[in-house]
């Protein structure tokens, strides 16, 4: 029988009040906390501690405090990643960035969702992953939501919410977000 965490990251639903996934919260808590104590002059322990929060992280990748994650383990960002402050990672399943993707200031990326049906509701949640090609740039206080794909050289304009995927090469804005215009 697959454990709570098997079952959230493959996205069946799962209990979050399970014990291991409680500890792993509260991990990610704890690193993010002394993530966010840090200043510019330390980049190696920022650079360890994203090395220790997240699944993978490329060469050269910044991300400016404060940040926040549920696990940490379930983000892979790639080489010259760049997420600006106030950033929020909800990752009960795999969120994976390409190569030199940038993401403006309050930009929120979730792969929870929950049942439609209220009782259903009650204790249980999943999650659908969220892909972000290679560079991408995301705008301040866009939100990405569940089960979303963002192809390569696309960009998501500020305080967009993306609920379908994003085509590669286009720019994308509103709510919900739509294609504005193809890139050249």
């Amino acid at each position: 029988m697959p454990s709570e965490r098997e079952r959230m990251v493959s996205g069946e639903p799962y209990d979050p009040d399970d014990p291991e996934l409680v500890a792993a919260r509260r991990r990610a808590r704890t690193l993010t906390s002394e993530y966010n104590d840090t200043g510019p002059e330390e980049p190696e322990r920022r650079r360890d501690l994203l090395a220790e929060l997240f699944g993978a992280v490329g060469d050269g990748v910044a991300v400016e405090p404060p940040f926040r994650c549920d696990y940490g383990d379930n983000v892979a960002v790639g080489d010259e990643f760049f997420a600006n402050f106030d950033c929020v990672i909800l990752d009960v399943a795999p969120v994976e960035f390409g190569d030199h993707c940038q993401l403006g200031p309050g930009v929120h990326v979730y792969t929870a969702t929950h049942p439609m049906d209220a009782e259903e509701r009650r204790g249980r949640e999943s999650g659908e992953p969220v892909t972000v090609g290679d560079d991408v740039w995301i705008g301040g206080n866009a939100v990405i939501n569940p089960g979303v794909t963002v192809g390569d050289r696309a960009v998501v304009g500020s305080g967009a919410v993306v609920t379908r995927d994003v085509p590669p090469d286009t720019f994308v804005g509103g709510n919900p977000a739509r294609v504005i215009r193809e890139l050249e």
